[in-house]
């Protein structure tokens, strides 16, 4: 894979953002093996700090951190380094975050788990290359929590609000938001 043509130049820094110390050493590791000279960061805070000090090419992001969101990662990079490619992770996939993500100036969106491979094509695809459409659109049961989500997002994350907007008593909602995505 040439990701020289779809990337910042011949640089290849990559910053990883990931409180899943894990996660974030084997990814690391795999991303080392494919060419990428690589930071890594476990808070909101470090990769801050990294971002500042040595914006990378390239970086990867968790989204939910144990001390914030990874967002706040990613609006640093876009001003220090407007040409990097920014891929957010994530295990709570929704669509309210992708989009947050997208307009925070990600190049994509992956949830956990994703491989070295996922990552790596996201951060050296084309951005004018065209997703494959889903073999497996989402459940009805899916598209409610999606929907949930989005009206969630847009209030502040304010449970309150929400289920106000939703019609929908505040217990049911928080009981809701405790459980992970439907497939």
């Amino acid at each position: 894979m040439d990701g020289d043509a779809s990337g910042p130049g011949k640089d290849r820094s990559l910053l990883l953002v990931d409180d899943d110390e894990v996660f974030l050493k084997r990814l690391a590791r795999a991303m080392e093996g494919r060419g990428f000279s690589v930071t890594t960061a476990a808070s909101v805070a470090d990769g801050r700090a990294a971002a500042e000090a040595r914006p990378p090419a390239y970086a990867v992001v968790d989204l939910r951190l144990e001390d914030g969101n990874g967002l706040e990662v990613v609006e640093v990079l876009r001003e220090r380094r407007p040409d990097s490619r920014i891929v957010v992770l994530t295990g709570y996939g929704a669509i309210a975050t992708a989009v947050a993500a997208v307009k925070m100036g990600a190049v994509d969106y992956l949830a956990k788990p994703a491989d070295a491979d996922d990552v790596t094509n996201a951060l050296l695809t084309h951005s004018s290359q065209l997703p494959q459409p889903s073999e497996n659109p989402m459940s009805p049961d899916r598209v409610r929590w999606e929907h949930i989500q989005r009206v969630y997002e847009m209030c502040d994350r304010n449970v309150s609000e929400t289920a106000r907007r939703l019609s929908m008593h505040r217990r049911t909602l928080q009981r809701i938001l405790a459980k992970r995505s439907p497939r």
